[in-house]
């Protein structure tokens, strides 16, 4: 079986209001999995059904595996030292401290500091730590990088691509379409309860169309213009600035990126 996790059918309500209108999705082994959204779609509903933090309604979870929880705010005693918080969550699961691990985070550095006085890349290692600690084959990360700097959030993701390599299967969500982008397999995008999208990034720029982004530097300053029709585009705009005695010094050509496709359908289902 390939299949980490299957979710079917999954309904949640609050009341009268309906957060989860029956989705379905399944997560391959080894992959990594993006579960995106605008504030309000239900993706942390999603996520704290699967994980077992919240009763859902009506649905099932499959779960083919053991797990290992990332939460976006996790709390921690604030005089607890790291090594305490590791070898807690040890006698908890029942599992001997994997060192590696530790040394790979970084843990085994901050041996004399107490929580309060980690920063936020330290804690956010130091809880990737402790959903690491019981060596689950399914990873779940919420918002893993939010608050870090560059550096911080450049060392998060080589992790992230090392436990891919050794085989976990890793379900995240992120604001940063850019860091989704770059570390995941396939994305599910709700939007008011439903999946709106479920596939590869190639998939989501067919379903949206191929969307140019044109940027032009003239001597006059800089256009930047959004197609689906480079060539057409292209041509009315040389021909206008020709017309007008416009300099061009310099045309980049991109394709549209993963926000910008998010943002798209996003108001199209609005």
């Amino acid at each position: 079986m390939n299949i980490a996790m299957t979710i079917d059918n999954l309904q949640k309500n609050y009341g009268n209001h309906t957060v989860l209108k029956g989705i379905s999705f399944d997560v391959k082994k080894g992959e990594v999995f993006a579960i995106l959204g605008v504030n309000g779609a239900g993706k942390t509903t999603t996520l704290e059904c699967i994980e077992g933090l919240r009763k859902y309604d009506q649905g099932v979870i499959t779960i083919n595996g053991k797990m290992g929880i990332q939460l976006q705010s996790s709390s921690l005693p604030e005089h607890i030292k790291p090594m305490e918080a590791v070898q807690l969550f040890a006698k908890w699961n029942k599992v001997k401290i994997d060192q590696v691990m530790l040394t790979t985070l970084c843990i085994d550095k901050l041996a004399k500091q107490q929580y309060f006085q980690l920063s936020t890349g330290q804690k956010r290692r130091l809880h990737l730590a402790l959903a690491l600690i019981s060596n689950p084959d399914i990873l779940f990360l919420d918002e893993p990088t939010a608050g870090l700097d560059v550096e911080a959030r450049i060392s998060l993701h080589a992790q992230i691509r090392k436990l891919k390599d050794r085989g976990k299967t890793i379900i995240l969500t992120s604001h940063d379409m850019a860091e989704v982008e770059i570390l995941c397999d396939r994305i599910a995008i709700l939007n008011n309860g439903n999946i709106v999208f479920l596939g590869t990034f190639e998939e989501l720029r067919k379903k949206i169309g191929k969307h140019y982004s044109i940027k032009i530097e003239t001597n006059q300053g800089n256009d930047i213009v959004e197609t689906d029709n480079v060539s057409d585009t292209l041509l009315k705009l040389l021909e206008n600035y020709k017309q007008k005695g416009i300099l061009v010094l310099d045309i980049t050509i991109s394709r549209g990126t993963l926000e910008q496709h998010f943002i798209e359908l996003a108001r199209r289902n609005l």
